[in-house]
C-alpha cells in the first residue's frame, strides 16, 4: 500500500483543543502564569499517562487545563494544534471546546473563545486550513450548568457552529441534556453528542432521537444492537471513530482488536480522528499509521476514510465537493 494514501487531504471532525496540551506547552504556560504543577517534569508528566478507564484520563485533563489563562494561552494552544493540521493533510478541522472547564474557575468566556478564534482565523490565512468551532457542555455537570452556558454563549453565536456533549459518558445519558439541545437547534446551531464510547448503545439512540444529532462522536458499541446499525447505514450518519484514543480508554486493548474495519464493512460512515491527541499518543497522521499497520484496511479502505471526513463535516457543497476532487486527484497518483 502506497504511503501517500496515508497523506491524503482529509478532515478532523473529533479533537478536543484543550486534550491536545503538549506536556512541553503545559509547563511553558505554567511558567508563564506563575502556577505550580504537580509533576517535575515533561517526563513525568508522560509517565502519567497511563489510563484505566475515560474517568482517569479526565481526572488529568482537567488538572491540565488549569494552566490555560489568558487569550495568549488558548491563542498558542490552538495555533500548535492547527500547525499539526498543515503538516498532516489535515485541511479541514472543527474543534470542540469545552466553556465550562475555564469559566468553572473563573476564567471569562470571552477570553476563551477569542484566543481560538484568533488563531482559526489566523490557521484560515496562514496555513490553508479551514475550521469551525462547536461548543460541547460538560455532561458530568448539570443540564442546567449546560443551559446557563449555552445562553452565555448564544450573543457569541456566530462563532461556533454546533453543540455538543461530552465528559464522562456512564450515568450521564443524552436524555439529560435534550432541553438544552432543543434550545441550540431553535437557535439555528447543529448538534453532535459523544455516545457509545463506554455507554451502551441505547446512548446513540437518545443522541439521535432526543437530541437530534447529526454525527454521533465515537459510536463503536453500535456494533451491539443490529437494529442501530441499520439505521446508521441506512441514514449514512457519520461516526468520528478515534482509534488511539480507544485504546487508551481501553475500549479495545490494542489497535488490532479495533472494529473500525468491520464498521467500514458494515457501510458506516467512519471517520477518523485523534480526539485528545496529546494524551493518547498521536495526532492524525499517527492514528492513519496506527491503524493501516494494525488492520486489514486496503487502498480504497484510505480513500473512503478520508472521503467520508468530507462528507460528514459541517461544510458548503462547493467546498465538499472541492475536496472530494482532491481526494480524487491525489489518489489517481498513487
Amino acid at each position: 500500500m502506497s504511503s501517500s494514501l496515508l497523506t491524503l487531504p482529509k478532515a478532523e471532525l473529533h479533537i478536543h483543543i484543550e486534550g491536545s496540551l503538549e506536556p512541553e506547552m503545559m509547563f511553558a504556560l505554567a511558567q508563564r502564569n506563575g502556577l505550580s504543577l504537580p509533576y517535575d517534569s515533561v517526563e513525568a508528566v508522560r509517565a502519567a499517562y497511563q489510563f484505566e478507564n475515560l474517568q482517569s484520563f479526565l481526572d488529568l485533563y482537567y488538572a491540565g487545563a488549569q494552566v490555560l489563562q489568558t487569550e495568549q494561552d488558548f491563542y498558542d494552544l490552538t495555533w500548535a494544534y492547527l500547525q499539526k493540521c498543515a503538516a498532516q493533510s489535515v485541511r479541514h478541522t472543527e474543534i470542540f471546546f469545552d466553556p465550562q472547564t475555564h469559566t468553572d474557575r473563573g476564567i471569562p468566556f470571552p477570553v476563551v473563545l477569542n484566543g481560538i478564534t484568533q488563531a482559526l482565523r489566523d490557521g484560515r490565512e496562514r496555513l490553508g486550513v479551514s475550521s469551525g468551532l462547536i461548543l460541547c457542555f460538560l455532561r458530568h455537570l448539570s443540564a442546567e450548568a449546560a443551559m446557563a452556558t449555552l445562553e452565555a454563549a448564544l450573543p457569541y453565536g456566530d462563532h461556533f457552529l454546533a453543540v455538543g456533549l461530552d465528559s464522562s459518558e456512564m450515568g450521564h445519558p443524552p436524555a439529560k441534556f435534550q432541553a438544552v439541545f432543543d434550545r441550540a437547534r431553535a437557535e439555528g446551531l447543529l448538534t453532535v453528542a459523544h455516545a457509545g464510547e463506554e455507554g451502551p448503545p441505547e446512548y446513540i439512540w437518545e443522541a439521535l432521537r432526543l437530541l437530534k444529532v447529526s454525527r454521533i462522536d465515537h459510536g463503536v458499541r453500535c456494533v451491539e444492537d443490529p437494529a442501530l446499525v441499520d439505521f446508521l447505514v441506512e441514514h449514512q450518519i457519520p461516526l468520528t471513530v478515534c482509534p488511539l484514543s480507544n485504546v487508551k480508554l481501553c475500549v479495545f486493548d490494542q489497535i488490532a482488536h479495533h472494529n473500525l474495519k468491520h464498521l467500514l464493512d458494515l457501510g458506516l460512515c467512519v471517520t477518523v480522528n485523534s480526539d485528545d491527541p496529546a494524551y493518547f499518543g498521536g495526532y492524525m497522521a499517527e492514528n492513519m499509521a496506527a491503524i493501516t499497520n494494525a488492520l486489514p484496511l486496503t487502498s480504497q479502505d484510505l480513500v473512503t476514510l478520508a472521503q467520508n471526513s468530507f462528507k460528514a463535516a459541517f461544510l458548503s457543497d462547493d467546498q465538499r465537493q472541492g475536496f472530494l476532487e482532491e481526494i480524487a486527484q491525489a489518489a489517481a497518483v498513487t
